[in-house]
């Protein structure tokens, strides 16, 4: 799966899944503000980011994730580790 692939992934998730704007959804967008979601809804968030791309997420890993971009390197960091 490459950088491109992850990044539609993740979006249409975020589209799909917790309905948000996709035009609202942009690399350097803060993350946080953007999606608004809950504690409850970043479980979910990461539940469903595990699932789909079969990799392990923890609270660490979120320490300095502003940005979608950022969110993205993690996930694709989390991916190449994996394989």
């Amino acid at each position: 799966m490459n950088t491109e692939e992850i990044l539609e992934k993740i979006n249409e998730i975020l589209v799909d899944e917790f309905e948000v704007d996709a035009e609202v959804i942009s690399p350097e967008s803060n993350l946080k503000d953007t999606l608004g979601l809950d504690s409850l809804d970043y479980v979910d968030l990461v539940v469903t980011i595990e699932a789909n791309f079969g990799v392990k997420l923890s609270e660490p890993d979120f320490v300095g994730i502003a940005t979608f971009q950022d969110f993205y390197n993690l996930i694709e960091r989390k991916i190449e580790n994996k394989n």
